[in-house]
């Protein structure tokens, strides 16, 4: 405990110690862990006894997991709080934690070893699960480079490095590149049209540097009111064009992701290669539902059939309402999320904009925790732990009085905290020789934040994120296995992971939960009976073109990563750029312009953990409106889906599980059959009316 005084880093007795934890203390930390995992393992590879599991895996796990909780907690800052000092001390360890880990993968000593326990005579006598667990290692250690030939594991080890610092620079050049563009509007007839909350940030931005007028940034909660809303055509042109040019060679060359991904590229199909398979596609999916880069491809060309129609039919329509009503001869992509806006409020006379009044931030969250409280019988209740940000909020979750697990709730943006919205874990459930853990995550969103003394309002599009997002958050924490490799989120398939998050966004759409979850900002009125259903007609909304948007995403990731030969070393851009154009003509209806830069940013696959996976949003997305069908088919009837029955079900077959089975066994054993696409095509409205 004396290390863990001096070094907050160290002490796992409890939550991260956020107000102490320096980035000086990251090195010595994270170095002493390294070392620490090292000396265990030289000391379980030499002794000549037959491995078991209590022997051999159970302290295996326990030194790798403080070390993966110690540097999971330099990387969250680094991803929400990503100041100099910060970044220097993780990029500083990043290639010697690389290294580690791709070491670790590499050992065949310790190959052997999990090898010789999963010929043992114990291994009958495990569990599945630990049955399971066991299987799953043999098969990382080979993805891992464990069985290839001594000469060749260092060229190895140097790729695996080099992605990992790649992935971290395309990730900052990123984040830099969106902090570095602003546009300034000094004379208020250039806000004609942009909301008044977005307004009063914009004027609170130009404050805190001291300058008369407005300033609109990239950041979502600022770049979409302007792209949505501005009247002001020229402004919308030049913040997106800012936009679709980030990180690329058109703006600050420092900042360039183009070569970068080019050579992330080439790293991926050198290792797919030293593996002994055709691409990085095809290493991607060893581990996920889905069985070969062919089966992905004929499943996202299947739908996109299905889809294109519908998204031929909304562009036609949205072409034709903006020539007609706003004098737009030419529909500029520019110029989509503002005629959209308004051929919505002329179709459904209501914009988003009117409805995200009745979504204040508390009572948003008092409705996201009633549904979960509904569902699954557990109390969410304000708790206490140092956070890195004095915006951030710490609750806790109990279950008939007894503690479930924590979480972190970071909603809303700041320059130093990188885009989008995740779940990550800050510590996942298990037990060890000192007892159980019980589960802690991160929810981090980028949100606006309270403006005027009032507090923030989410779009309902923002509460969908939130309740995706804590969908993750449910899976890690509503966890009922002990074994860390599977417990929560760990061991399923990448392609079933966002099964329980896109499951809970279906809420967001009942009546019985958005009655509980909405106030007026101003007069504390509930979200009215006539503008709900004026949003159910406007559910799917532009929905044909929305899908085919994120099909042309998964398909030219797949593609990227099946078919783009980079054995020659980096990848030109101009053949990234020339297989998105491929894609795009066959899925897409609207063409973004030549200089649109979409790759640059596609920080999913490039500085994520969806390479050859970004399908997964669709593939989960079948599950999840399945699985949604059962509460339809329960509350059928009853006015409400909150059915905690089925939600009782959902629990024990889903969500306890985790990666202990099959996550198609999983959804078997809750829903009773394979799954179908129907539901999700039904959700969605793409369905040949009669």
């Amino acid at each position: 405990m004396n290390d863990a005084v001096a070094n907050p880093l160290l002490d796992f007795s409890g939550m991260p110690r956020f107000a102490d934890i320096k980035p000086a203390h990251v090195e010595p930390a994270i170095r002493g862990l390294i070392d620490e995992n090292r000396a265990l393992i030289e000391r379980l590879t030499a002794d000549p006894a037959t491995p078991t599991w209590d022997g051999f895996v159970s302290p295996m796990d326990e030194a790798g997991e403080r070390l993966g909780r110690a540097w999971g907690v330099v990387g969250h800052l680094h991803s929400v709080f990503d100041v100099p000092e910060w970044r220097e001390a993780y990029n500083a360890m990043l290639p010697e934690i690389s290294r580690f880990y791709a070491e670790v993968g590499q050992n065949l000593a310790l190959f052997q070893k999990y090898k010789a326990l999963h010929d043992s005579s114990e291994f009958a006598t495990l569990s599945p699960v630990r049955q399971r667990i066991l299987e799953h290692a043999l098969r990382d250690f080979r993805l891992s480079g464990a069985e290839l030939p001594d000469d060749q594991k260092p060229r190895f080890q140097e790729i695996q490095e080099e992605q990992s610092q790649l992935a971290a620079k395309f990730s900052e050049n990123l984040l830099d590149a969106t902090n570095a563009h602003a546009e300034w509007i000094t004379d208020e007839a250039g806000l004609a049209g942009i909301p008044d909350d977005a307004r009063q940030a914009a004027r609170a931005a130009a404050e805190a540097e001291g300058k008369e007028g407005w300033k609109f940034t990239l950041q979502m909660p600022s770049y979409l009111p302007v792209l949505q809303y501005a009247d002001d055509r020229e402004l919308r042109a030049r913040m997106y064009r800012a936009y679709a040019t980030r990180a690329s060679e058109l703006g600050n060359p420092e900042l360039d992701n183009g070569p970068l991904i080019g050579r992330i590229l080439a790293l991926r199909d050198e290792e797919a290669r030293m593996l002994g398979y055709r691409n990085f596609a095809e290493v991607s999916l060893v581990p996920k539902m889905a069985d070969t880069p062919e089966q992905v491809l004929g499943f996202l060309h299947d739908l996109a059939a299905k889809a294109k129609p519908f998204a031929e039919k909304d562009l036609e329509e949205l072409k034709a309402f903006a020539r007609a009503e706003l004098g737009l001869d030419t529909l500029e992509p520019w110029d989509v999320a503002y005629a959209s806006e308004k051929l919505r409020q002329a179709r459904y006379a209501y914009s988003d904009q009117e409805v995200k009044q009745y979504f204040p931030e508390p009572k948003v969250l008092d409705g996201l925790f009633g549904v979960i409280r509904a569902l699954y019988r557990v109390d969410i209740l304000p708790d206490e732990a140092p956070t890195w940000d004095p915006d951030v909020r710490f609750f806790r979750i109990e279950k008939e009085g007894e503690l479930v697990g924590h979480f972190y709730l970071d909603l809303h943006a700041r320059s130093t905290k990188r885009g989008g919205a995740w779940m990550d874990s800050a510590r996942s459930r298990h037990r060890n020789t000192w007892g159980s853990d019980t589960p802690v995550a991160y929810l981090v969103c980028n949100f606006p934040g309270p403006v005027g003394g009032k507090p923030a309002t989410f779009t309902h599009d923002d509460v969908l994120t939130l309740f995706h997002e804590c969908g993750h958050g449910l899976h890690h924490l509503l966890t009922q296995v002990d074994e860390l490799a599977v417990s929560g989120i760990h061991g399923v398939e990448w392609d079933a992971v966002e099964l329980p998050s896109q499951f809970m966004e279906n809420f967001c759409w009942e009546w019985d939960v958005l009655q509980g979850m909405t106030a007026h900002i101003d007069t504390g009125e509930p979200l009215p009976r006539a503008l709900y259903d004026k949003m159910i007609a406007a559910k799917n909304f532009q929905s044909g073109m929305q899908t085919v948007r994120q099909l042309e995403f998964s398909m030219f990731d797949l593609r990227l990563h099946s078919e783009l030969d980079a054995s020659a070393g980096p990848v030109p851009i101009e053949r990234v750029m020339a297989l998105l154009d491929e894609v795009r003509r066959e899925v897409a209806v609207m063409i973004p312009p030549a200089w649109h830069r979409f790759p640059h940013s596609f920080s999913h696959i490039f500085a994520g953990g969806y390479a050859a996976g970004y399908y997964s949003y669709k593939w989960a997305e079948v599950l999840s409106a399945d699985a949604f069908e059962a509460f339809e088919e329960a509350g059928a009837g009853r006015g409400s889906l909150l059915d905690p029955e089925t939600g009782e079900r959902f629990w024990r077959e889903i969500l306890a599980v985790g990666g202990s089975r099959p996550a198609l066994d999983s959804f078997k054993a809750f829903r009773g059959r394979e799954p179908r696409v129907d539901a999700l095509l039904r959700h969605s409205g793409m369905v040949a009316q009669a």
